[in-house]
Formats: structure tokens, C-alpha cells, sequence
């Protein structure tokens, strides 16, 4: 799917959205109301803006005509106002082309975040926690929301996984670039003769759909309930309140543990298997048309190895761009920016090259 078509599908998808919030049988349903209302409001801004550059182009083809005319002062105006609403036209171009940076999801506010621990056993799994800390600290620093939707905590304090929810205007167009292998090469902390120890973990950032974008119905997926228990048995939960979710037809398998309330596992639960049915609807469209665009920042592949950890000489080096910065301690600190700017920056260059100009 070209540029060009995506914004239309979204268009087209905003309008429909309009309709339904001043239709009776949607405003007599809360619920409905509420789905609506908020997919509205995330598609507005492209939306607008894309309309906006279909006005400008009908105009620019209306002002062709009239220069092409008999009527000379007709002609004159026309000449007059082209060099201004074609100026106009590139700029909104521009403008789209900057708001689409990541595909399809780029305006998308809320996003899932899957941390698990590679290899490396209990080192794998501090590390994790230590890009968890990181993550979140750059999440307040944006002023994003962050809930824990499970935890798999180790007897160490490291995370064997843990699965997060993401929410502020542009999470997903800039940590998007996140999901890939990560490793980290350090002394760890049971290391008794100072050897540099390499360790990995992998991150997944999943856009989180609008309830109305996966239809997901009770007899679609199997719910079981079972008891939390924490590290090394510890912490067990003596009351049934963990809920594992298995989706028939794909076979997906989502399970959260980390409230003490059955109820609020399964909300979060039923978050996080409409997510993954997102993505998995997401990637088998992307595979049909990988030929057509190909992020050249990396694919979000979790076996892709995106970025080296280097704690002795306080380095990160971003191997999909080429990127050092030897200031490990502030970004691991929260200090993400600088990396999430210069993958925002690059993926704008490859956009621009391959979309080309407006015309």
C-alpha cells in the first residue's frame, strides 16, 4: 500500500467516524460512543491534514484551467495565486510525510511493550530489568502514562519478562524503532574476577489497537484461571486471580498475573491478545507488500541485533545507523532522546528519497 493510499484508507476510515458520532443508534450505546470518539480523535490530525491536501490540489487544478482560459483577467488572477497554493501544497506535503514517519501506526498514542531476558541467565535477565528502568524513566520524561500489564520476576531482582502499556501523543513513532535484540557487555554483579560478561534481551513494541479495530468475542479465545506465585514460589497467591488467555484459531497464548484481581488481570489480558492479533494482522499485510516499503532502520524483528551496551567504556552504539554515543550512563539513566531523534531522523531521510515530490 503507496503513501498515497494509506491516507485515503484513513480518510476515508475518519469520515466514516464523523458520520457515526451523530448517528442515533451509535449515540444510544456508550460504549460505542467512547470507541468512537477516541479513534476519531487519533486519526484527526492526518486526517485533517490530508484533506486539507486534497483541497489545495483541487484548487491548484481549478486555477490550472483558469490560466489555460480565454478570459485574460481571469488568467492573471490565476497566475497570481498558483505560486502560492502550489508553495502551500509542499508544504503540507511535507508536513504528512513527517506525521507518517514509521508506517501506518505513527499516530498511534498507545502502545505494548514486551521486555524479556535473552541469553545470558540471571545477567539476561537484570538487564532486562535495567532497560525496563530505562524506558520508563524516558516515559515520564515525556509525560506518557506507564502501567505494568505482568512481570516474571527473578530471585535476583531481574526480569525474566515483563510487559508494559505505553500511553502519550507520539510513543509509538518514536520507540518503535526500539523492538530488536538489545545486548549488553559488562562485569556483572556476581562476577568475581572483573571478566566482561555479554548478555542479550529482546524488545517488542506492539501499537495497541482500538477496541473496534479486532473484533475478539468470548468463544474466540479459551480463559483459564490459576493461581500467581512469584520468584522461586515466593509471594505465592493463595486466591485464583491469574487468567491465561489462549486464541483458538492462531493459537496465541497471553497470560497476566501481576494484579491481585482476577478482574483486572483479564482486562489487562484481553489488552494484550488484541494487541498481538494486531500485529500479527499488521505483519502478514506487511509481508505481502514487503517488496513495496522496507524501513531501512530494521524490521522490529526480535532477532535482529539493534544495539551494543558497552559499560566499560560507557558507549551505545546503535548498529542499524551506525550510531555511538559514549553516554551509556544517561541514557540507560532515561536519557533516550538522542537515540529515538537520530532513528526519527534517518527513517525521514529514506522516507523522503523513496516518496519523492508531491506532484
Amino acid at each position: 500500500m503507496s503513501l498515497r493510499e494509506t491516507l485515503e484508507e484513513k480518510l476515508s476510515r475518519f469520515e466514516e467516524l464523523e458520520r457515526q458520532l451523530v448517528d442515533p443508534a451509535v449515540l444510544s450505546n456508550p460504549a460505542r460512543v467512547a470507541a468512537a470518539a477516541r479513534e476519531h480523535g487519533s486519526l484527526a490530525k492526518l486526517a485533517k491534514k490530508y484533506r486539507r491536501f486534497k483541497v489545495l490540489n483541487q484548487h491548484i487544478a481549478e486555477t490550472q484551467e483558469m490560466i489555460e482560459g480565454k478570459d485574460a483577467e481571469l488568467r492573471e488572477m490565476a497566475e497570481a495565486e498558483l505560486p502560492g497554493l502550489r508553495e502551500e501544497r509542499e508544504a503540507t506535503w511535507d508536513e504528512l510525510l513527517e506525521m507518517t514517519i514509521g508506517g501506518e501506526d505513527a499516530q498511534r498514542s498507545r502502545i505494548v511493550m514486551e521486555i524479556r531476558a535473552g541469553t545470558g541467565g540471571d545477567e539476561a535477565a537484570l538487564f532486562a530489568r535495567d532497560l525496563y528502568e530505562m524506558y520508563k524513566h524516558h516515559a515520564e520524561n515525556k509525560g506518557w502514562k506507564v502501567e505494568i500489564l505482568d512481570l516474571s520476576a527473578t530471585e535476583l531482582g531481574g526480569f525474566k519478562e515483563i510487559i508494559l502499556g505505553i500511553e502519550g501523543e507520539g510513543a509509538y513513532r518514536e520507540l518503535q524503532y526500539e523492538s530488536g535484540g538489545h545486548r549488553v557487555q559488562r562485569v556483572p554483579e556476581t562476577e568475581t574476577k572483573g571478566r566482561i560478561h555479554t548478555s542479550a534481551a529482546t524488545v517488542a513494541v506492539l501499537a495497541e489497537p482500538e477496541d473496534v479495530e479486532i473484533d475478539l468475542k468470548p468463544e474466540d479465545f479459551r480463559k483459564d484461571i490459576f493461581c500467581a506465585s512469584g520468584p522461586g514460589g515466593q509471594h505465592v497467591n493463595k486466591t485464583a486471580s491469574a487468567i491465561r488467555l489462549t486464541h483458538l484459531e492462531t493459537g496465541i497464548v497471553v497470560q497476566c498475573q501481576d494484579e491481585k484481581s482476577q478482574h483486572k488481570n483479564f482486562a489487562k489480558a484481553l489488552r494484550v491478545l488484541k494487541t498481538r492479533l494486531y500485529e500479527a494482522k499488521r505483519q502478514e499485510e506487511h509481508d505481502k507488500r514487503a517488496s513495496e516499503r522496507k524501513t531501512l532502520v530494521g524490521s522490529g524483528d526480535r532477532s535482529q541485533r539493534i544495539r551494543t551496551y558497552n559499560f566499560a567504556e560507557n558507549r551505545v552504539t546503535d548498529h542499524r545507523i551506525n550510531l555511538t554515543l559514549y553516554k551509556l550512563d544517561a541514557i540507560l539513566a532515561g536519557d533516550v532522546q538522542p537515540l529515538t531523534d537520530a532513528l526519527v531522523d534517518y527513517d525521514r531521510q529514506q522516507q523522503r528519497i523513496m516518496m519523492g515530490t508531491v506532484e
